[in-house]
């Protein structure tokens, strides 16, 4: 929030970005079409934006059509399990909340089947939708985890069972976590240890490496469990979301405050 390393104090980066992207598209086609999703995608990524991840970059520019593109960059690389598909997945999360665990995990995983090919990353998004469906029904997520895991694909469960326990902790990590699994693992790790949304996400963040996206996940999930009240009006003064690409629009925090009421009204 203060700024530098090429950003202006409150300037969302390329989760929040894709996240605004994902709403205006499900509010504006009533729903999940993925071809315009991936339209608004492809738009965004020509546009040359400040920050945008290499795998996503490739996916979103190469020219192939929209539901062949991740699976063949995925058939190609053998690599597809970053975290670009879960750091966008907190408007469509809310947004799917109201239709049931089976409608939105299996929304989270088609829309992060637009530029992931690997299913570990279709789960980890899965289970955040799911874990924010919880929390927005008064659940407690981390209780509801193990139930959660048995509707994960079970090729996948094992890993993201370990990242999810209660006495796991990010320097246990495998990976970097510009990954799937140690990102949604950070993120519950940072909503289990602290009390409170600016706790949750300064614990985020202090871990270190892709700090943005772990704490946007963060953000997501402390967000529905704390509430909008939760979250400091020194933070969201400042604060605002350009979408390089549509036509210099800037969105700020009363443009998101709108959003985020539509994507519950249509829960």
């Amino acid at each position: 929030m203060c700024g530098g390393g090429g950003w202006d104090p409150g300037e969302a980066t390329d989760d929040t970005q894709m996240a605004v992207l994902v709403a205006e598209s499900l509010l504006e086609r009533d729903g999940l079409d993925l071809p315009d999703l991936f339209t608004r995608f492809q738009r965004w990524a020509a546009a040359e934006p400040k920050d945008i991840g290499l795998q996503t970059e490739d996916v979103l520019t190469n020219g192939m059509p929209w539901d062949l593109t991740a699976p063949i960059h995925f058939q190609v690389t053998g690599r597809a399990a970053g975290n670009g598909s879960l750091m966008r997945a907190s408007t469509s999360a809310v947004h799917f909340a109201a239709a049931g665990r089976e409608a939105t995990m299996d929304a989270a995983r088609r829309i992060a089947a637009l530029t992931h090919g690997d299913r570990a990353a279709w789960e980890g998004t899965a289970i955040f939708h799911e874990l924010v469906r919880l929390t927005l029904e008064d659940t407690d997520p981390l209780t509801a985890l193990p139930d959660v895991l048995s509707h994960v694909h079970s090729d996948h469960r094992t890993r993201y069972a370990t990242v999810l326990a209660p006495d796991w902790h990010p320097e246990k990590a495998t990976e970097f976590n510009g990954a799937v699994w140690p990102c949604l693992g950070s993120a519950v790790w940072a909503l289990r240890t602290t009390a409170n949304f600016e706790d949750a996400i300064r614990a985020a963040i202090d871990l270190g490496g892709d700090t943005d996206t772990v704490a946007a996940v963060t953000g997501g999930l402390a967000g529905a469990y704390y509430g909008l009240d939760s979250v400091p009006a020194r933070w969201t003064e400042p604060l605002h979301v350009p979408l390089p690409g549509f036509d210099g629009r800037v969105l700020r925090l009363a443009d998101l405050l709108d959003l985020a009421r539509r994507l519950a009204e249509r829960r």
